[in-house]
């Protein structure tokens, strides 16, 4: 069974899709770009500013099922240019402080409402007391 998760905190969906959608103790957030939650457009400035845009909404999406970044298991981020990557890389990184998700990252040659990043999460809600814990390669 899926329940949908939607909160005022982030901005509305743009088409036929949910904010999130939680199956068991998995989140999975749309991706989402720097749209001002209140006013529903880009916001202003550069790529930092719309990183920090979009990791807020995030963030929100996230809030409304009572859970954090350390949740998040898996991110893609998409970016309009790669040369914005060490920007946004470098914002992405001060939003988790330890055991970052695996991620990946791609390069796409536009993104809705003309943003110029987009980041869709899983999170996973209960992580069977695996949080923080570090695993190993002991194959040899």
């Amino acid at each position: 069974m899926k329940k949908i998760i939607s909160t005022s905190e982030a901005p509305a969906a743009v088409g036929p899709y949910s904010q999130a959608v939680r199956v068991g103790a998995t989140i999975y957030c749309a991706g989402q770009i720097p749209l001002d939650p209140r006013s529903g457009q880009i916001v202003s400035g550069d790529i930092a500013a719309q990183t920090r845009r979009v990791l807020d909404n995030i963030t929100a999406v996230l809030k409304a099922e009572g859970l954090s970044f350390e949740s998040i298991v898996k991110t893609t981020i998409f970016l309009t240019d790669l040369a914005d990557f060490q920007t946004v890389n470098e914002i992405y990184g001060s939003y988790f402080k330890q055991a970052p998700p695996a991620r990946s990252t791609v390069q796409v040659p536009a993104l809705p409402k003309g943003a110029r990043v987009e980041i869709e999460a899983i999170a996973v809600a209960d992580q069977g007391g695996m949080s923080g814990q570090a695993v190993s390669d002991t194959s040899g």
